[in-house]
């Protein structure tokens, strides 16, 4: 077993449980040295590329934050993560630490099943390639302008966005940034991509929803200014006009465990605090 820990919040009694879970049981535990190693317990330090080879199962400890980067650190692989909520309600965390010890258990005896996750990719001007499960943005810089950018679909023009930002949206991350800028909700489970602008100055200011098999190229137009590249809201880049990103779908790209003890729309509902319209007048179930 693997563990991911949030940089900052108390893991203490998670992992406690954890290594506690894992003794009656014969089972390793495998974590960063850097991550394991500022917590007194009997984890076993390794290098990245070790824990993702050797690891059965990956714990996140943390929020949706952490359990995008367990899901970035294991992509293309079939190791299944769970995800463990170490604070606020997030949308990917599937139980509390007090239903850890039950949620291992379950694991164990193979009662669970397994949801797979679509992520985006893209290559960078200086080569290297990025993975994110919620979002890859093209983002205004203060003071540079706007965000100017021509979007084609399969090789043919559509659209061109000025905006604050363009988002190329996971169904993951129809929740995250894409919500914020009107994009709509998506079920985790659709295999497919949005991209949406965010506080668009054009006429046009809605939101695309495309296929996992369309291949979607993003211009900065020589109007635009400097643009930052965002992966899963962390800066990766920089994009001077002229310049191209092409973003691809990659599925199945992570997996996440999931116990049935919730619901994609129970999470949105209580995180999103859908509520609908105030004439009508119902109970949920």
């Amino acid at each position: 077993m693997g563990l991911v820990l949030h940089p900052r919040r108390d893991s203490k009694t998670a992992i406690d449980t954890i290594i506690e879970w894992a003794r009656s049981r014969n089972v390793t535990v495998l974590g960063s040295p850097e991550e394991v190693g500022r917590i007194d317990c009997s984890a076993i330090a390794v290098d990245g590329a070790t824990l993702v080879d050797r690891a059965d199962l990956l714990v996140s400890l943390g929020g949706d934050g952490t359990m995008l980067r367990t899901m970035r650190l294991i992509a293309g692989r079939p190791t299944p993560v769970l995800g463990v909520n170490l604070g606020r309600l997030g949308f990917l965390a599937e139980i509390d630490v007090d239903e850890l010890s039950a949620a291992l258990s379950a694991i164990d005896g193979n009662q669970y099943a397994v949801e797979p996750r679509m992520a985006v990719r893209t290559t960078l001007p200086e080569g290297a390639t990025v993975t994110a499960f919620n979002d890859i943005a093209l983002v205004r810089t203060p003071g540079h302008g706007l965000s100017e950018v021509a979007v084609s679909v399969q090789g043919h023009p559509f659209v061109r966005y000025a905006s604050d930002a363009v988002i190329v949206a996971t169904s993951t991350g129809s929740t995250a940034y894409s919500f914020s800028a009107g994009g709509p909700i998506v079920s985790p489970t659709v295999e497919g991509f949005l991209v949406v602008p965010a506080a668009a100055h054009s006429t046009f200011n809605r939101a695309i929803v495309l296929s996992a098999d369309e291949e979607v190229a993003l211009d900065v137009l020589p109007t635009s200014g400097r643009l930052a590249v965002e992966v899963d809201g962390a800066v990766v880049g920089h994009l001077p006009p002229g310049h191209r990103l092409t973003v691809t779908a990659m599925r199945a790209a992570a997996r996440v465990v999931r116990l049935g003890t919730t619901t994609f729309y129970e999470r949105a509902r209580r995180k999103l605090r859908v509520s609908g319209s105030a004439e009508v007048d119902w109970e949920v179930p």
